[in-house]
């Protein structure tokens, strides 16, 4: 069987590699830009005869159907300083959801296409979720998440941990596709199994040079705050003394605030004039395009600068972009195109991430107090240190399209590159007498070929079939040098030397820091063949069949390949039933089935056991040697490998009708969709006495189902008077667990409890009843006279009243239930887009509803006892904690001595409702075109708009905490995400 299937690989590609490259096929291939093809395809009629910008195009295909529903409104869309690809689709697609944690600009944000494909244990689990992004066919390649690996705090990724997806500029962009249909997503293959999201840049058009400026200015808004001093804290813990605290725990009393004359702690609290600020953002970009009638080009560049309004945050951007197309004979087309850009990131200087960076700790007895002066004195200190961030971005393609009529030959080459660098230096100042050093380089990298050939072949008027074959191989390269440093000689020597003598023994080892070094490299490769067959029946009828086999090293040994097919079929209603109606212009109904695999993105799941890097302790788990030697262990803490861990694999099922009434002027769609993640790996706990903490095992199964809903319609139509467009896109969507590995039914991992039947987002906590007030009012057991217990501490006076689920008067970890999701069930977006002579307004709204979020903002300040007697990261009271929340609930006044922890997060007490709608955008323009001085230059400007936008305007909400969007991807609201802030800007675009 194996030898099968290396035979037919070899003679697929011994018949397709001299043809060329590709992906999947197209039925027609002119328009606008690209499809899915990444290939350019002309017309080959007489070029004499045509116009020369006509020569040279391709196909913008729908991935699902021709409704709006999976596009983004471009044109709106740049009316926004929107930063990253995220940015530009939240709320905009339905069955998207957008996860923007934090304000700060080009931070790491995520994406979810029809909802959690598996429970999300860490910020690792993240990483494997997200769609594929393509750039005109390039499919580029993001961060691996395996440098967690070497983290003992996952707040941040090492190194830069800029958006990727923030370097692609949207006046750049011509349209966005989201893919969500089976079949689609099977023809682009496995890097697509978690759907996939087709950006094509605008083109290269021949004729006379057309040269585009855009550019705006703006700035974005200072948050405003009520500040607090410690005597807003002594009040708030006031309450808590009078009623539970000892003579101890009174003598006990922080030292900042008992002596109420320090001024630093107890004066005026006017940090927020040194840590929010309006800062100006602004952006300058330039398109030139032009040609003959056999090549032409296009030339993009842009300077961008975006800023949060906290911190000092801040991303420079430049893009450079360049593609040429060519037309030696009216049968061959020649295209290429390099993209490169450059992201220099400003980040937050708050005091958990340099303490998470250097892994020090030091004594957090006495805060940072709310002072301008001292926190003034922090800042200056701040400048002495460095803290670079640069991310470099290269990709583009080589692209040759053969047009022999019935046969096409398509031919592709891409790559994408990336690159980033972080140099890191504190000094002693900053760290009670010890100075920090760290650096980091690390790149990413993919090389593709595909191939492709395609067959038409028409029986008569009536019938017509479209055969394909393609192949395709891709490698993936992900590696980083890593290394941090102690101290150093001084605060001058800012780098780490090393000895430069060639003929010492400690030749290129360090000279004066205590050095630790980290370095890693995984490579991937996936090679992939395929074949379908497309047959239409006149207008009415369409079937299309795919087959194709993947190939992945990081599969092991006894399944490396994965087969995997892919239905659809299209009926046209309209032209079936209603041909002669004038109501309906369309009415479509399709259906669409596929299996696709997901390949391992971790090699070491490709060779079963084997040894790692894992010889720290509990406080340092990621040391990688001993005295500057390195050493290796099995994976005891990170998990056993073992054998027979196969593919796996996504079943995705949809249903979609769509139609087009009244000439079009009301349009809508309707899609049902299931999504099968199956046979996927979990990390088990296993046995103390096995050796290891847990072991992977293949098994588990999540479903998906929903509804996608989109309605647009144009209410107002009038080429003088008003007229107004509205849209509205929907999506429900409904998870759950279908099967664990090894037959079992339930299964609890750290905090998470995954139940098979039940959603994977949900909280595991216990339910509180209230206070118990006294200790008569703490039930007894009967059978023994002892009161309920807290996992056999007694409950009393002061402590919570968790429910006894299971009635065995202890309360643990068996009372605890499943309650909320992490993932709203209700997303969507709501745009409307008025035109009034040359003025156009424009506003959106998006929501999300269902959603909950455990409040860890609030248990930690309730939680004032243990949090400050623990002196670890959790104990850091950064500077914007002195802050007042006007929302703030106010909670029992329980025992905070209590060893039952009463303020633990785990229970619904800090559960709450974080549904939101918000204003998202609103946007004025005028069309100076037809303005008096413009008509004057009408040889030379071609058209001018003027515009003012404005976002995040008026967010409506429950949710207790500064803004729902800013809860982190496992549902908790920990108060660090920087706030999303309102923008202006003023925007002008030139076609010259």
């Amino acid at each position: 069987m194996k030898m099968n299937r290396i035979s037919t690989a070899v003679i697929y590609m011994a018949l397709l590699l001299p043809f060329g490259v590709a992906r999947g096929y197209a039925v027609t291939y002119k328009a606008a830009a690209f499809n899915y093809h990444t290939c350019f395809w002309q017309d080959t009629t007489d070029t004499a005869k045509k116009k020369a910008d006509t020569l040279i195009s391709v196909k913008i295909r729908r991935a699902l159907v021709k409704g709006l529903k999976d596009s983004l409104n471009m044109e709106i869309s740049k009316l926004s300083p929107n930063l990253s690809l995220q940015q530009m689709l939240k709320g905009n697609i339905p069955g998207l959801y957008v996860q923007e944690t934090t304000g700060e600009p080009g931070t790491e944000q995520s994406m979810i296409i029809r909802g959690l494909s598996s429970p999300l244990f860490s910020k690792n689990d993240i990483y494997n979720q997200q769609p594929a992004v393509y750039l005109n066919g390039i499919p580029l390649i993001q961060e691996s998440s395996f440098v967690y690996d070497i983290q003992k705090y996952n707040f941040n990724r090492i190194g830069p941990a800029t958006n990727l997806l923030a370097g692609i500029d949207a006046s750049n962009i011509n349209s966005i596709e989201v893919i969500k249909d089976p079949l689609e997503l099977a023809k682009l293959g496995p890097n697509a199994a978690n759907g996939a999201i087709w950006i094509t840049t605008k083109v290269a058009k021949s004729g006379v040079r057309q040269l585009n400026v855009n550019s705006y200015f703006g700035f974005v808004q200072a948050s405003r705050v009520n500040t607090t001093n410690a005597e807003y804290e002594n009040l708030f813990r006031k309450p808590f003394y009078q009623k539970y605290a000892t003579e101890s725990d009174y003598l006990n009393y922080p030292g900042y605030l008992r002596d109420s004359t320090n001024t630093d702690y107890y004066g005026p609290a006017r940090w927020n004039d040194l840590y929010y600020q309006n800062t100006p953002i602004h952006s300058i970009d330039l398109g030139l395009t032009g040609g003959s009638d056999r090549a032409n080009f296009r030339f993009f560049g842009s300077a961008t600068t975006n800023a949060g309004n906290a911190d000092n945050t801040a991303l420079n951007r430049y893009t450079a972009s360049f593609q040429i197309n060519m037309l030696p004979f009216s049968w061959l087309t020649i295209s290429s195109m390099v993209n490169a850009n450059r992201m220099d990131r400003d980040r937050n200087r708050n005091l958990r991430d340099r303490f998470a960076e250097t892994r020090y700790i030091p004594d957090l007895y006495n805060p940072l107090p709310p002072s301008a002066t001292t926190y003034q004195a922090l800042l200056n200190e701040y400048d002495k240190n460095i803290d670079n961030n640069r991310t470099t971005v290269v990709n583009g393609y080589l692209s040759l399209g053969v047009d022999l009529k019935k046969v096409k030959i398509l031919s592709n080459l891409s790559f994408d590159y990336n690159q980033g660098t972080r140099d890191v230096f504190y000094p002693s100042t900053l760290m009670e007498g010890n100075n920090y050093v760290s650096n980091y380089l690390g790149y990413n990298q993919r090389f593709k070929i595909d191939n492709s050939i395609n067959y038409t072949k028409e029986l008569g008027k009536d019938h017509k079939f479209v055969f394909a074959a393609g192949q395709s191989y891709q490698t993936d390269v992900h590696k980083y040098n890593y290394a941090n440093a102690y101290n150093g000689p001084n605060d001058f020597i800012k780098i780490n030397v090393v000895q430069g003598n060639t003929d010492s023994a400690n030749y290129l080892k360090p000279v004066a820091y205590l050095v630790y070094r980290y370095i890693d490299k995984e490579q991937a490769r996936l090679f992939s063949v395929y074949g379908s067959a497309r047959y239409a029946y006149k207008d009415l009828l369409s079937f299309t069949a795919l087959v194709r086999d993947d190939a992945s090293s990081n599969a092991q040994p006894g399944s490396r390949w994965f087969i995997s097919p892919a239905f659809s079929g299209q009926w046209n209603l309209k032209n079936q039933f209603l041909k002669n109606s004038n109501l309906f212009d369309d009415l479509s109904f399709n259906a669409s089935w596929s299996r696709i695999g997901k390949p391992f993105t971790d090699d070491r799941f490709a060779a079963g056991p084997q040894y790692r890097v894992e010889i720290g302790w509990d406080a340092e788990p990621t040391i990688p040697g001993y005295n500057g030697v390195a050493a290796v262990s099995r994976p005891y803490t990170s998990g056993w490998v073992g054998y027979n861990l196969k593919w796996t694999y996504t079943d995705q099922l949809n249903l979609g009708l769509n139609t087009s009434l009244l000439q079009g002027r009301l349009n809508a769609s309707a899609t049902f969709y299931i999504k099968d993640d199956k046979r996927m790996l979990l990390n088990i706990p296993v046995p103390q006495e096995y050796g290891y903490t847990s072991s992977y095992a293949s098994g588990m199964a999540v479903r998906n189902t929903g509804v996608e809903l989109g309605l647009a319609g144009t209410i107002l139509k009038s080429s003088a008077g008003l007229s107004w467009t509205s849209g509205i896109n929907l999506n429900f969507n409904r998870n759950k667990l279908t099967a664990l590995p090894n037959g079992l039914d339930q299964l609890v991992i750290g905090d998470m409890k995954l139940k098979v039947g039940q959603p994977i987002d949900q909280f595991f906590i216990y339910q509180n009843q209230g206070i118990y007030n006294a200790d008569s009012e703490v039930p007894v057991n009967p059978a023994n006279s002892k009161r309920l217990s807290f996992e056999g501490t007694p409950l009393k006076a002061g402590d919570p009243k968790w429910k006894d689920v299971n009635g065995d008067y202890v309360i643990d970890e068996n009372d605890k239930v499943l309650k909320g999701n992490a993932m709203p069930k209700l997303t969507g977006g709501w745009s409307n887009d008025f035109h009034y002579g040359n003025f156009d307004l424009n506003f959106n709204i998006i929501f999300a509803v269902g959603q909950k979020a455990l409040n860890q903002s609030a248990a930690s300040q309730y939680d004032f006892i243990n949090r400050e007697s623990g002196n670890d990261i959790n104990s850091i009271k950064e500077i914007f904690s002195w802050q007042q929340n006007p929302k703030a609930i106010q909670y029992p006044i329980y025992n905070p001595w209590s060893s039952v922890v009463p303020y633990r997060l785990d229970q619904d007490l800090f559960l709450e409702n974080a549904s939101y709608a918000k204003l998202r955008t609103v946007s004025v323009g005028y069309d100076l075109t037809r303005a008096g001085f413009i008509k004057k230059m009408k040889s030379s400007i071609k058209r001018a708009y003027i515009y003012v936008t404005a976002n995040n305007l008026v967010t409506v909400t429950s949710f207790t905490g500064s803004d729902p969007e800013l809860i982190d991807y496992n549902g908790i609201y920990n108060g660090y995400g920087m706030a999303i802030p309102r923008t202006y800007i003023l925007g002008i675009k030139l076609d010259l």
